[in-house]
């Protein structure tokens, strides 16, 4: 257990920031930190009138936006637990998952609530919006006059909302805080039980190892009812009195990429799409060019070319970044060997849920080249295998930031935990002897091939995802062949005019390219044409158990 408390994080940066912009949707006036605590305060007042008690749970359904973050705040430094639910599962889903978790009151989306039978929530008494904070519907008629009047009551509280006065509670860091809810890659959705103390140790090393500054800017885009996007694209920069501008819809790159170049961000965290998707659409047409291939292998003329093509990366995400941390899934190689080569700032972390996420992590000057970092300070990691250096084994850890178990499913909580608390993350990989973590794969996705020899399909995607007219692949084995499903990329096929029926010919001569990079035990049989996008997690992994014959 570590001494510093996430709501000590959170409430020293409101005192020392208080006036600065704290959190903004795009394009929208914002609220300084010292609003922010305004808005905590008067949710706290009503939580104690409508009986909500410490542990208590409140569900958080909606899009990302700065009231989202506000409700969250108000949440977890009251002492109640936070249940942060993605807005786009469907009504049934909602409902299992908010009654699941024994919420007793609800911040959503008005949209999400109009879609929504309030009859299937038989504990939910109170729903808020996330739209307006206005009340919804409250199970008993004297809370509605008592929410109406929050205003009245702070302003006879606190004529004049000083520094001093805050201190929101003292929950201790052994206390959960967060029920996160995935899909992971393995099937039905588990609710992860991240405490206060994994939150402050997440915090304490971002603080500790990433260079932020008070009234820095940040784009947050990543989901934030994911601990990834929320550890880092709030919570820790919020402790830091960052400001949060936050892309409230689903963003494209394109928008991502506009909000970059006006923001001007400090820091930066992305999931591999957003960073592969450049590569392959702007970079790689570029210096695969027989004139350009030839160009990059003459010193001196390669190195000035190199720097052209940093140059218009680094202004492309708004020219101000210390790095981009990438995670949330493996990074394509051959695009991580290209901006290393032209030195581009860029890092490469590894996480899950069960860890709040952080597990890993190394600066963009320290970083190796394939690796995912090194273990956190909280965290105990090792390889479970004879020869960690060489053989491949389970990546199992220990620590402060894992979590408590799986919300009332002690079953899968002992299936993961072992009695001597190593947490098995189901990745695979190896560990140099500086600590440098290299993911080979997922335990469960590794295929065995034909010759008995172990198979990472993430390997063979890599090479397959640079091809054109790929959107994205799955490799799966079938009748002991390895086959290739395919998702193409419609939009370049509309821009080259290419019909679906010269498409399965182009695919056809492009797998064997594709085999002829691979070893031979590798290679793919067949490609597929899977016509619609692949069904994922949050974090953007794709869900292989929907595409296996198991």
């Amino acid at each position: 257990m570590i001494k510093e408390r996430l709501v000590g994080y959170i409430e020293q940066s409101i005192v020392q920031n208080w006036d600065i912009e704290a959190l903004s949707n795009y394009r929208e006036k914002g609220y300084s930190y010292k609003e922010i605590a305004e808005k905590i305060i008067k949710f706290h007042s009503f939580f104690k009138e409508a009986g909500v008690r410490e542990g208590d749970k409140i569900a958080l359904v909606g899009r990302n936006s700065a009231n989202w973050c506000i409700a969250y705040l108000a949440t977890v430094t009251y002492g109640a637990v936070i249940v942060p639910i993605l807005p786009d599962f469907k009504p049934d889903d909602l409902n299992n998952l908010v009654n699941h978790s024994d919420s007793v009151m609800l911040f959503a989306d008005d949209k999400i609530w109009e879609a929504i039978d309030p009859g299937k929530f038989p504990s939910v008494g109170i729903v808020i919006s996330l739209e307006d904070s206005s009340l919804i519907t409250a199970a008993r008629p004297e809370l509605k006059e008592s929410y109406s009047s929050l205003e009245e009551k702070f302003i006879k509280a606190y004529p004049e909302l000083r520094r001093e006065d805050i201190k929101f509670s003292d929950v201790t860091n052994d206390k959960l805080a967060v029920i996160s809810y995935t899909g992971g890659t393995t099937g039905f959705s588990k609710g992860v039980m991240i405490s206060h103390n994994s939150l402050a140790a997440n915090v304490r090393y971002a603080q500790t190892h990433m260079p932020l500054k008070s009234g820095d800017p940040l784009v947050s885009f990543l989901p934030l009812a994911h601990t990834y996007g929320c550890a880092f694209e709030f919570l820790f920069p919020f402790t830091f009195g960052c400001h949060i501008t936050i892309l409230s819809k689903t963003p494209s790159p394109q928008i991502i990429i506009q909000a970059f170049k006006e923001i001007k961000p400090r820091l930066i965290l992305s999931v591999p799409l957003v960073i592969e998707k450049i590569f392959k659409k702007q970079l790689l047409p570029v210096i695969s060019k027989p004139h350009m291939k030839i160009l990059l292998t003459i010193p001196g003329i390669n190195k000035i070319i190199q720097n052209k093509i940093k140059d218009k990366l680094v202004e492309t995400f708004g020219g101000q970044f210390h790095e981009i941390v990438i995670g949330g899934a493996a990074f394509n190689p051959e695009a991580e060997r290209f901006f290393r080569k032209i030195g581009f700032r860029f890092s490469v972390g590894y996480g899950m849920t069960e860890c709040g996420p952080l597990i890993s992590y190394t600066s963009w000057d320290t970083t190796k080249l394939g690796a995912s970092g090194k273990p956190v300070d909280t965290l105990e990691v090792r390889i479970d295998s004879a020869d960690p250096l060489k053989e491949i084994g389970e990546i199992i850890l220990r620590g402060d930031n894992v979590m408590l178990g799986y919300y009332k499913n002690e079953k899968a909580t002992n299936e993961i935990i072992d009695p001597d608390g190593w947490m098995h993350t189901g990745d695979l990989g190896v560990m140099d002897k500086e600590g440098n973590i290299f993911i080979k794969g997922r335990s469960k996705s590794m295929l065995l091939g034909p010759s008995g020899k172990n198979i990472f399909p993430e390997e063979i995607e890599a090479v397959i995802n640079n091809m054109d007219y790929v959107a994205e692949s799955l490799v799966i084995s079938e009748d002991n062949k390895l086959i290739g499903l395919i998702y193409p990329d419609y939009e370049m096929m509309k821009a080259d005019n290419i019909s679906e029926e010269q498409l399965i010919t182009i695919l056809d001569e492009t797998r064997k390219v594709v085999n002829e990079r691979l070893p031979d035990f590798m290679a793919v049989h067949k490609f597929r044409i899977h016509p619609e996008e692949f069904a994922k997690t949050p974090k953007r992994s794709i869900k292989r158990f929907l595409y296996t014959k198991e």
